[in-house]
């Protein structure tokens, strides 16, 4: 256990360096640009650090459920009229698709359509009425991948470039939690997320003026009344079935069209590309509509095949195009959300708390550093200086993992000052035990190396595999206290084994004492 080569001693020096140099952003008072492999900011603050924004969400899964029955109907209208099944009366309402067959002779043969549905709604027939509704496993599975799409398009959205380490995660049946660190305006939020962004490409039907079906009030089968994005009070009659949705977006950006007016560049992803190109090709002279939430935003003739690529043109901004362009990127959301619970917490809040964190690590760390040198005198002293070593290294780890640091990371930081040190305590009571036996100064080190080194590893492992469970299962604030304290068992126990290890080596190849007070 005494012997340390010289390798041994260059990786020591290496990684000990590496965590000044990567964690010197955290003590100087400016940030500087980052350059190279080397972190450029500093350790991310949690919002309970340096504030930011809060809000509860509620996914409305009564629009999700409706719309999907809306697609269950369009479906067996499009299968019916194939089939040559009479039928009337197909709609949605109160959370069911109603179609009642004017012949209950082709029961069987509408049977065979709703097969494809069986899976996930109720099938009920009432003389020859039919009423078909989500049953409760197909609604938990619809709940269930709805929020995790919302979830994952809310990150894309508030944070496209995996910088801003905001909270996002799943609150009951159908709420989504956000908190955004450093956002102290929570409209901004708001704003990214007020819209669904769902987009699609709808023919447009010809036979009927938008006008005349709003003079009406109705429309053919199959098509819909939508209103124009603008403020002309223009209405288009497009039909239902969507050419293509903007799914199969493969990316969206910023630009300008041929009058040098804002617009949005689009390009399809190959099977969005084939789609269009096969439906625009067969419907020269026809126009359609491009529907963005709901609204028309523009209505252009179609002059030649179109394939993968598009503009979408209106009356937008250049901030505008910027915020839809990086909505469309992003995807659309699969339901609207609805705004249950909304908080600004101010800078002031965080930096006491930051205040009271940086007492406890001082507080603790001052106790530790005078208990080792009172107990273990000059060995005391040498564990003092793995365990700047070792807080130094977690702060590099941090940096360079860019990680996000909350109270509850703190805590376990401070955990960590006395776990580090703990592994130094074993030797040296293993040591004392040694030396009470009459060994001399040498044979006791190394037998007290020996008897104590399995147990740090044990203890460390424990130790670490608890703080795994708690990063794997556990959300938010708890997932920071994992991070600190797995980072904290590592360094500590290569600050153990390998820092302190190599200190009091080089002291016994330098004074070579014959005896040890300990």
């Amino acid at each position: 256990m005494l012997q340390f080569e010289a390798w041994k001693k260059t990786l020591v020096i290496l990684v000990a360096a590496l965590g000044i140099i990567y964690a010197a952003p955290n003590l100087l008072p400016v940030e500087r640009e980052g350059g190279g492999i080397l972190p450029g900011q500093k350790i991310n603050l949690g919002l309970d650090l340096q504030g930011g924004s809060h809000l509860l969400l509620r996914v409305d899964m009564d629009a999700v459920v409706e719309e999907r029955l809306e697609s269950v109907a369009e479906t067996i209208r499009q299968e019916f009229r194939g089939r040559k099944i009479r039928f009337s009366g197909l709609d949605v309402r109160n959370a069911q698709v109603r179609v009642r067959l004017r012949d209950t002779g082709d029961t069987a043969e509408a049977r065979t359509v709703f097969e494809e549905f069986s899976r996930f709604v109720d099938i009920v027939d009432e003389d020859g009425e039919f009423r078909i509704e989500y049953n409760e496993p197909g609604l938990a599975a619809l709940q269930t991948s709805t929020l995790e799409q919302s979830i994952e398009i809310i990150r894309r959205r508030i944070d496209p470039d995996g910088t801003k380490e905001p909270v996002i995660q799943r609150q009951g049946a159908d709420r989504i939690l956000v908190q955004l660190p450093g956002v102290d305006d929570p409209e901004e939020i708001k704003r990214l997320l007020g819209r669904t962004a769902k987009l699609t490409f709808q023919l447009v039907d010809t036979s009927i003026t938008g006008v005349e079906a709003k003079t009406r009030g109705r429309v053919p089968p199959g098509t819909v009344l939508l209103p124009s994005d603008s403020d002309d009070g223009e209405y288009f009659v497009v039909e239902k079935r969507v050419m293509v949705s903007g799914e199969l977006l493969e990316t969206a950006q910023a630009s300008f069209d041929q009058n040098n007016q804002p617009a949005v560049s689009f390009t399809l992803n190959a099977e969005g590309a084939k789609k269009f190109g096969r439906v625009t090709g067969a419907n020269i002279g026809r126009p359609f509509a491009i529907v963005l939430d709901g609204k028309v935003v523009s209505a252009p003739t179609i002059q030649s095949q179109i394939f993968g690529n598009g503009q979408i043109t209106g009356s937008f901004t250049v901030a505008e195009t910027n915020e839809l362009s990086l909505i469309l990127r992003a995807g659309a959301l699969p339901a609207p959300l609805i705004v249950m619970e909304e908080r600004s917490i101010g800078p002031g809040l965080g930096a006491d708390s930051v205040a009271a964190g940086q007492v406890a690590a001082i507080v603790g760390l001052v106790l530790v550093i005078i208990y080792m040198i009172l107990s273990y005198g000059f060995f005391g002293v040498l564990a003092n200086i793995a365990l700047a070593v070792n807080i130094t290294l977690i702060l590099g780890t941090l940096s360079f993992i860019q990680a996000t640091l909350t109270l509850p990371g703190i805590a376990g930081i401070v955990l960590t000052m006395g776990m580090a040190v703990d592994a130094n305590v074993l030797v040296f009571e293993r040591i004392r035990e040694e030396l009470r036996r009459g060994r001399n100064v040498m044979a006791a080190i190394e037998g007290g190396y020996q008897r104590a080194i399995s147990t740090i590893i044990d203890s460390n492992l424990t130790t670490l595999f608890a703080a795994l469970f708690l990063y794997g299962f556990g959300s938010g604030p708890i997932r920071g206290f994992a991070v600190t304290l797995a980072i904290g068992i590592i360094t500590s126990l290569f600050t153990a084994v390998m820092v302190t290890r190599m200190l009091i080596i080089i002291w016994l190849e330098r004074k070579r004492p014959r005896e040890l007070v300990l």
